[in-house]
C-alpha cells in the first residue's frame, strides 16, 4: 500500500513538475491537403523528443504541440516541418498565462 502511494506520489510530482516547464507551441503549415499529410505530420513529431503531445489540423492547416520548455527549438520543429514535406508559415509560441485564460 505505501509503494502504491509513493508512486502516485511520484506520478503526479512528474506531471505537475512537467507541466510548469511546457510550452505550446502553434504552426500554420502550407501543403497540408489529405488524411495522409496529417498522418506524416504526427508521425514526425510523435517521434520528435521533447514532444509531449500532438494536433494536426488538417481544416486549420496547423500543428500544435505541447513542449518541454527548451526542447525542441522552433529551428528544429520547422526543419521537421520541411523534411515532411510542408512549409511553415507562422509560428507562435502560447505561454502557459495566455493558455490558462
Amino acid at each position: 500500500m505505501k509503494i502504491l502511494l509513493l508512486l502516485t506520489a511520484l506520478a503526479l510530482t512528474l506531471s505537475f513538475s512537467f507541466a510548469i516547464k511546457a510550452k505550446t507551441i502553434e504552426v500554420e503549415i502550407h501543403g497540408m491537403t489529405c488524411a495522409l499529410c496529417v498522418d506524416s505530420l504526427n508521425r514526425t513529431f510523435n517521434k520528435m523528443a521533447g514532444v509531449a503531445k500532438v494536433q494536426v489540423s488538417m481544416k486549420m492547416k496547423k500543428v500544435q504541440l505541447e513542449t518541454e520548455a527548451k526542447s525542441p527549438s522552433i529551428a528544429m520543429i520547422k526543419q521537421a516541418i520541411l523534411d515532411a514535406g510542408f512549409t511553415p508559415i507562422k509560428v507562435t509560441v502560447i505561454s502557459d498565462e495566455e493558455a490558462n485564460n
